[in-house]
């Protein structure tokens, strides 16, 4: 077993946990569990007019939910203040910062009067100004010389350093910012390993500048996963693209099946097989194995991954998953039961396994319109096969109602009706289209025998009667 690391997931109180976000805490996880190390969290919360609290609950409910369980408990920031002002005490006396009194505006008018580049300009560098309300404390940056690092994920990356402001370390309030708390909790935490998004790829130079300048000591290794993309393939945006994982569970995503799909984001098993359990996915993973490449999160593969995941539980625990998503209650339990395994096989997310299921608790189910117009209005000799089946069945004893007479019966009454000859053929399951629309509103659902079977002789018969009767 590799050496074991220490790594934190860090996110910070102002939005909810995200499948981006998810992506970076699930590397850190697999990392940690596999080299027997620590998965730390770490709530970055300094930026106390943004900080919502009940997206702190969000994260730690979602993190849970995945099965990505922390080691010790949370650190917040937002209680570290002394911290941060003590190393940053030490920048100011060391030389490696100064004070500046630039606003946005400021620098925004020197930058198009003189026709530069965005960014800070260096204005006040070399003004000697003392600290005082409203002056910020920037990083004065080298301008000789490159800072990188060796990256599991994308190699060796470094920055020219005359390519860098001098950033904004304090703010004018006196309130640290994300990179100096950054640097100094991940050399405070003992981090060995910071594995986080490619956004932080450029914030990166100046993080460990930041911790050259402290005396701290480097992490062993960085790694910054590749950037999520959707379809369109730009990078998956909150106000854009469906990307809460809330929203998720919600909509009957298995965690495991999340875990899988998100672990498949930029990296693959050297086997070949995607779908499988997350203790093995735990022991192939490898961050030297992650493509840096924008990685498409494919809503499509997702629900691929789900249902797999879904046909793999046992029918006891399919059917426990599946009860907290039945707004109808025990009767739709009672029936998700006696059709448990045939719902199971079909569905691809846990909300669509009650509408599989409702029209055998409901007196009358809800009619899908196309699946009515395709079905009833644009279906061949409709009247006709309804008439022959209302006669075939109603012909079958209460003893002889079960999925093979029911199945021999309507397959007669198509002959009947003049749609098959006596040896079926293609336009049998084209004929059977009516029956199920009938007696369940749609034309997708649970195998038709079976579900004639428990909706029951009488109430067959009164659905079938009821659309005869509704064509006139």
């Amino acid at each position: 077993m590799p050496r074991p690391v220490r790594v934190r997931f860090a996110p910070s109180p102002t939005g909810f946990l995200h499948v981006g976000s998810g992506h970076s805490a699930l590397a850190n996880w697999l990392v940690a569990r596999q080299t027997g190390g620590e998965f730390l969290l770490r709530i970055e919360d300094t930026d106390a007019e943004r900080n919502r609290p009940e997206l702190v609950d969000n994260v730690l409910e979602m993190l849970q939910w995945l099965g990505l369980q922390w080691d010790g408990t949370p650190v917040h920031q937002s209680e570290r203040g002394d911290l941060y002002a003590d190393a940053a005490a030490k920048l100011v006396a060391g030389g490696a910062v100064y004070f500046c009194d630039c606003t946005a505006e400021d620098v925004q008018a020197r930058n198009k009067a003189a026709g530069g580049k965005p960014g800070y300009d260096g204005f006040c560098r070399d003004r000697g100004l003392e600290p005082g309300p409203g002056r910020a404390a920037r990083f004065r940056t080298p301008r000789e010389g490159r800072t990188g690092w060796t990256d599991l994920v994308r190699g060796e990356v470094s920055f020219a350093n005359a390519d860098l402001e001098d950033f904004v370390v304090l703010r004018g309030n006196g309130s640290p910012v994300f990179l100096l708390a950054n640097s100094f909790d991940d050399a405070d935490m003992g981090i060995t390993h910071v594995i986080r998004g490619e956004d932080h790829v450029n914030s990166t130079p100046k993080y460990l500048l930041l911790v050259d300048a402290l005396g701290l000591t480097r992490p062993e290794a960085f790694a910054h996963m590749p950037l999520l993309v959707n379809e369109g393939r730009k990078k998956l945006s909150k106000r854009r693209d469906d990307v809460s994982m809330a929203d998720y569970r919600d909509r009957g995503y298995l965690p495991e099946a999340m875990v899988n799909y998100l672990a498949l984001l930029g990296w693959g098993p050297a086997d070949g097989v995607e779908v499988r359990p997350v203790a093995e996915i735990v022991e192939q993973y490898r961050l030297e194995d992650v493509n840096a490449s924008p990685a498409f999160f494919d809503q499509k593969k997702l629900s691929f991954v789900n249902a797999e995941k879904i046909r793999a539980l046992s029918s006891e625990e399919f059917q426990a998953r599946a009860r907290p998503f039945l707004t109808l209650g025990e009767p739709a339990a009672a029936a998700l039961a006696s059709l448990a395994t045939e719902v199971q096989e079909r569905v691809r997310t846990l909300t669509e396994v009650e509408p599989m299921v409702e029209f055998l608790v409901v007196d009358e189910p809800e009619v899908d319109e196309a699946s009515w117009t395709k079905a009833i209005t644009k279906g061949k000799a409709v009247p006709e096969m309804l008439d022959a089946t209302i006669a075939r069945l109603d012909a079958l004893g209460p003893d002889e109602w079960a999925p093979e007479p029911i199945q021999e019966a309507v397959a007669a009454a198509a002959i009947d009706a003049g749609l098959v000859n006596a040896e079926g053929g293609p336009q049998l399951s084209k004929a059977q289209g009516p029956v199920r629309v009938a007696i369940s509103g749609r034309t997708v659902g649970p195998p038709l025998w079976e579900s004639l079977t428990v909706l029951g002789r009488e109430r067959t018969l009164a659905r079938l009667r009821g659309t005869r009767g509704r064509l006139g």
